[in-house]
């Protein structure tokens, strides 16, 4: 499977939380936006502070971050993307999530293949559906 990876389902992988994406291990090849790296390491900075979280454990955490990026295809922020975020979408949606959603859109359109949208977030789970999206990640 050729999935499109948010940050939420980086996340919670990285985390080790519940409910992490079921189909995990079927994901073949993953791709996603470039601000993905921002939004992981952002949370990963806020957990930090937060929960006071030691120097070690933020390292490593930070290096799946990082080692999980080197294994996927990340899509640069280009005028085309942030473009077609701006258009009207079938439902409603935040930047970052259309930023996104448009991303998985153009990476679709431009090679014709099969991809599945992997996401822990309601409302782009939802966008993604009614632009043609399996979703798996939200129920």
């Amino acid at each position: 499977m050729i999935a499109y990876l948010d940050s939420s389902v980086l996340l919670r992988v990285i985390l080790g939380q519940r409910n992490a994406v079921k189909e995990w291990r079927d994901i073949e090849q993953g791709v996603a936006s470039a601000l993905v790296e921002v939004e992981c390491l952002r949370t990963l900075d806020r957990l930090r502070l937060s929960e006071r979280l030691s120097d070690e454990a933020i390292a490593l955490r930070r290096e799946a971050v990082f080692r999980l990026l080197e294994s996927m295809e990340i899509l640069d922020l280009t005028s085309l993307i942030l473009t077609r975020a701006s258009q009207p979408l079938p439902t409603a949606l935040g930047t970052l999530d259309a930023i996104h959603l448009a991303t998985a859109l153009l990476w679709r359109e431009g090679r014709q293949e099969n991809l599945v949208m992997a996401t822990h977030d309601i409302s782009l789970a939802l966008a993604a559906r009614a632009n043609g999206f399996h979703v798996v990640g939200t129920p």
